[in-house]
């Protein structure tokens, strides 16, 4: 296992209240945006929902082939907050207790003493996270949903914020344990980078070239700050009858030819969080239905299981979730600012 040094860990104090509108939660949102963006280019949609994520307070999968910057979007995206953050390198050996921590005898005392292991952060990096056996990546179920860990009868609280961003690779399969449903349900979002233009893959090479963005970046937010963005994000209206397109369009996703198995409550309440923030990230107190459908596939495409091999690939969920997004009328929404 390896692990980062902490940057900035500041005492745990109590948020601040949320913020009375938008304005600041959407200024405090560009500035992040514009921080990550100046270590990774040409995915400004990609950044932008990596960011939504944790101003929902939700957890963050980043999947794609190698190379591509999934691990430097999420050290750019913790180094942004000046929090304790901590890197875990996944890899066939690591152990449930090398992530949740370990008791240790103490001579001197002779009692057992707690050591917290790297999960005892705000934000946590697990990279290659399908490169673990299941019973350690099931380690990470109760810090995630629970936001606690349970080590030997004991139970201890994670700290405020906590987001979890893990990346893996899809396409590769030697040595790797697929994550299960129950497990993908955790993560509130998963994004995709994919390979640059030209262009833009040209000004990398001259950029990375000279120096190291990484290395440079300062944080924007502080924890105070993404707790706050969180609160206010579920003060934002969703009103009746987008709540009930959301209910539409997972019913749709359960009935749909081409889907094993479609959208739980529990997705159709990860979209709503993820609209809401959407919604209060472009200066609204209200959710409308473009908030909905720009966040169906980072939210929805992971958790649908399809009748084909591949029931998780991007390629093969992206075109069923437009559909049903073509399909699926919204109902009087002359309520949606109300």
């Amino acid at each position: 296992m390896r692990t980062s040094e902490d940057r900035d860990a500041p005492s745990k104090t109590s948020a601040e209240p949320p913020p009375s509108s938008a304005g600041p939660v959407t200024e405090l949102f560009e500035k992040i945006v514009a921080n990550v963006e100046t270590v990774i280019h040409g995915n400004s949609l990609a950044i932008r929902h990596a960011v939504a994520c944790l101003v929902a307070g939700g957890h963050l999968l980043i999947e794609d082939v190698p190379g591509v910057g999934k691990t430097s979007l999420g050290k750019a995206l913790a180094a942004s907050v000046s929090a304790r953050h901590r890197r875990i390198q996944f890899t066939s050996d690591l152990l449930p207790s090398d992530v949740t921590g370990v008791s240790v005898y103490d001579r001197n005392t002779s009692t057992f003493e707690f050591r917290p292991g790297p999960i005892f952060a705000n934000i946590v990096l697990g990279d290659e996270i399908n490169r673990t056996p299941p019973k350690t990546q099931s380690a990470l179920l109760e810090a995630m949903e629970e936001r606690q860990v349970t080590v030997e009868g004991s139970t201890y609280r994670l700290l405020e914020p906590f987001m979890v961003i893990a990346t893996q690779n899809p396409h590769e399969h030697d040595g790797t344990y697929p994550l299960p449903n129950s497990q993908l349900d955790r993560f509130l979002m998963r994004v995709h980078l994919g390979y640059p233009d030209p262009a833009e893959e040209v000004g990398l090479l001259t950029k990375h070239g000279a120096d190291e963005p990484l290395e440079h970046l300062r944080p924007v937010a502080t924890p105070e700050d993404v707790i706050a963005m969180a609160r206010a994000t579920r003060q934002v209206h969703c009103s009746p009858p987008i709540q009930r397109y959301l209910v539409d369009l997972a019913n749709s996703s359960r009935s749909h030819p081409a889907v094993a198995l479609g959208m739980s409550p529990r997705a159709t309440l990860s979209l709503q969080l993820a609209a809401r923030a959407w919604a209060v990230l472009h200066g609204r107190d209200y959710v409308v239905p473009d908030d909905v459908k720009a966040l169906a596939l980072p939210v929805v495409g992971h958790r649908l299981e399809l009748r084909t091999a591949r029931s998780g690939a991007r390629e093969q969920v992206a075109p069923v979730i437009a559909e049903i997004l073509s399909k699926v009328p919204v109902l009087d929404s002359s309520d949606s600012g109300s």
